[in-house]
């Protein structure tokens, strides 16, 4: 019965042409940022120093070990995970669908794991971003560990449900950088003021279109 509820409408054409239009910047954006931060802990370029603020995010140089066992597996995930998406993939190659799924369980439980603990040491927005980025870490540990229990109980939309959960906590780290530079170019707060704000909006804005799109579009 539960299964049934889950079954809704297909999205439209050119609603699902918005939906991965979108995904795609998301994903660019987050290997670019991924990208600058591994060539900046590894000395290939300079690290930013903003004329204003300085060099507000120094903390990672001070970590590197932690920064790269969270960053190497969440390019992993970030290029992974749409490819679940996918229902030539899912549907042709079942195989090859169950393997890349522990592979992204893999990265996704690593990534929850080490935000957890950067939350505590890289913080920049003090204890309004921690409080961000230890909630929807929970929260995205708890959907991902969710997918893969009902999808050892077979149940598919259940499955495919929490997944959209955890790519879209997973994902929100992308819509958080556009968020911070529209407060860098319009208001008058510091990073260490903005940052915390700018993750409270990143991951509520990803979690609440997840839910409404699980409401209307969880179809098989």
């Amino acid at each position: 019965m539960a299964q049934k509820k889950l079954i809704s409408k297909r999205p439209s054409n050119w609603l699902l042409s918005i939906r991965n239009v979108l995904i795609c910047v998301l994903v660019l954006i987050a290997l670019i940022v991924a990208s600058r931060r591994l060539m900046s802990l590894t000395g290939i370029i300079k690290t930013y120093i903003n004329p204003k603020f300085g060099e507000f995010d120094s903390g990672f140089k001070l970590h590197p070990f932690l920064t790269f066992l969270h960053i190497v597996p969440g390019i992993l995930f970030i290029v992974l995970a749409p490819l679940q998406f996918i229902n030539s993939i899912r549907v042709k190659y079942i195989r090859m669908h169950r393997i890349l799924g522990w592979f992204v369980a893999t990265a996704a439980t690593i990534i929850g794991v080490t935000a957890l603990v950067m939350s505590f040491k890289l913080s920049i927005g003090g204890a309004t971003e921690t409080s961000a980025t230890v909630i929807f870490a929970v929260f995205f540990l708890f959907a991902l560990f969710k997918a893969i229990y009902h999808i050892r109980k077979h149940e598919m939309l259940l499955h495919r449900e929490w997944m959209i959960r955890m790519f879209s906590i997973g994902l929100a780290i992308a819509s958080v950088r556009p968020i911070v530079g529209l407060f860098f170019a319009f208001s008058n707060l510091s990073p260490h003021q903005f940052f915390g704000i700018a993750f409270w909006l990143g991951f509520s804005i990803h979690l609440i279109v997840a839910e409404c799109w699980i409401r209307f579009y969880n179809y098989k």
